[in-house]
């Protein structure tokens, strides 16, 4: 294992321990140890096994879903700049979402309408791309970006017929916000078997990255691999949306990072970006959180101000 796969695997616990330690109450690197042991202060321990651990377990699996979809939609799409909202996905939710809100439901029918939202642009898009047997990835991808700009003024609408405290709201949860994480379990078990049967799979994506006519000759059901491919990216997706709302650039950035980094092999693309991408969402939002305390930010800000940085700098040192 090369020095820069055991780095980059690093980052998974010292984030999680950033994130633990790092609040309004600071807890050091101890505390938290005797907290996790279940000994030390009962505010300690209160603090990081009810406030923090459940905030931060739902930023790392958000983060990772996100990323494992870039990842299988850049093969999809043969397009290492693909994003996981670029089926439209995100705007059905939100959409779905925001009307929610807009007539005053609560948390859990919020959830449904934004879960229903994004279903029903997915089927569009997969009837539509996929229509009578014949597999058509431009225009999947053409319906995707039609939907998303139809989903964008449906958006600009409803924040435009809200009033008061209710905006505050909506915008949060377009930026992003995690701090009510729900189905947390769910999500987490989602990921890992994701993550484990792409990691089997590893072999066919690397030749279906490499054409469709090559991965065709090689004897890859591209077909069936396509689908396949959509259906898992949309309900990771989906998952990453009910989680922590619309939360973006880790899809786009972190696989492509991983690639510039030198891993093009889908056995290590796969991993490493989960890891860094669970990762990444934990440090954007503990600073999210502890910046302008006791004010917490949308965690997509700080997706977006520290990823733009960090890609440019690798686009500009690569060969």
């Amino acid at each position: 294992m090369s020095p820069r796969v055991i780095l980059l695997l690093f980052a998974v616990p010292l984030s999680l321990g950033f994130g633990l330690m790092n609040g309004s109450l600071p807890l050091s690197p101890a505390e938290v140890w005797q907290a996790l042991l279940g000994q030390g202060e009962n505010t300690a321990s209160d603090v990081v096994w009810q406030l923090r651990m459940p905030r931060v377990l739902a930023a790392f699996a958000c983060g990772g879903l996100l990323a494992l979809s870039g990842v299988l939609l850049q093969v999809l799409l043969r397009n290492p700049l693909a994003d996981p909202y670029i089926l439209g996905i995100s705007g059905g939710a939100a959409v779905g979402a925001l009307g929610a809100m807009l007539f005053g439901a609560g948390m859990s029918v919020t959830r449904i309408s934004s879960f229903s939202g994004a279903l029903l642009v997915m089927s569009v898009v997969f009837g539509l791309g996929f229509r009578q047997g014949e597999r058509n990835i431009y225009r999947l991808l053409l319906t995707g970006v039609v939907l998303s700009a139809g989903c964008g003024a449906l958006i600009s609408l409803l924040l435009t017929l809200t009033q008061g405290e209710q905006v505050k709201g909506m915008l949060y949860w377009l930026m992003g916000d995690l701090s009510h994480p729900e189905g947390l379990v769910m999500a987490w078990f989602v990921l890992l078997l994701a993550g484990l049967c792409a990691s089997l799979f590893s072999g066919g994506l690397d030749v279906l990255a490499g054409g469709v006519n090559k991965a065709a000759a090689l004897g890859v059901a591209v077909d069936r691999w396509q689908a396949g491919l959509f259906f898992a990216a949309a309900a990771l997706t989906m998952m990453a949306l009910q989680l922590g709302g619309n939360i973006g650039f880790i899809g786009l950035m972190i696989p492509h990072a991983i690639r510039l980094l030198g891993f093009h092999a889908h056995r290590w693309l796969i991993p490493l970006s989960v890891s860094v991408g669970g990762s990444f969402l934990v440090l954007a939002d503990t600073l999210a959180r502890i910046l302008w305390s006791p004010l917490q930010l949308p965690v997509g800000i700080f997706t977006a101000l520290l990823g733009v940085p960090v890609l440019l700098w690798l686009l500009g040192r690569r060969k």
